[in-house]
């Protein structure tokens, strides 16, 4: 579930950041209003999963996410350009996301619903 929270967490910061970029400078109501909804929903589930995860892992992730996100919608929404070698950098933050999920052990929660301080990084 604390994957799930990072991974939609992530995806809001691609519609904040996608919206930010719409709002021209904040001088657009709409995509104001929406670039700061989707923000503080992003921190706010980024900040539930940082209870259980790393601090590495979910901030790698929720920016990776974020990066390769913004770099899909801008090439393929906005027109913007990709070069080959911009896709093949796209591409390895991609590859460090998956690496980073594959390679961090889920946490199991304690009663209290945190994790357990070894497996959170914290001690």
């Amino acid at each position: 579930m604390v994957w799930a929270m990072l991974i939609v967490a992530g995806l809001l910061e691609v519609v904040w950041a996608s919206a930010m970029k719409a709002s021209h400078g904040f001088t657009r109501v709409g995509p104001s209003v929406l670039t700061i909804v989707a923000m503080l929903a992003s921190f706010g589930l980024l900040a539930i999963a940082m209870k259980h995860l790393p601090l590495g892992v979910a901030y790698g992730v929720w920016v990776g996410i974020g990066a390769v996100g913004a770099a899909l919608v801008g090439w393929l929404v906005m027109g913007e350009r990709l070069s080959p070698a911009q896709g093949v950098c796209i591409a390895l933050i991609a590859a460090g996301i998956l690496g980073l999920k594959l390679l961090t052990p889920t946490p199991r929660a304690g009663p209290d619903g945190a994790a357990s301080p070894a497996e959170s990084g914290t001690r």
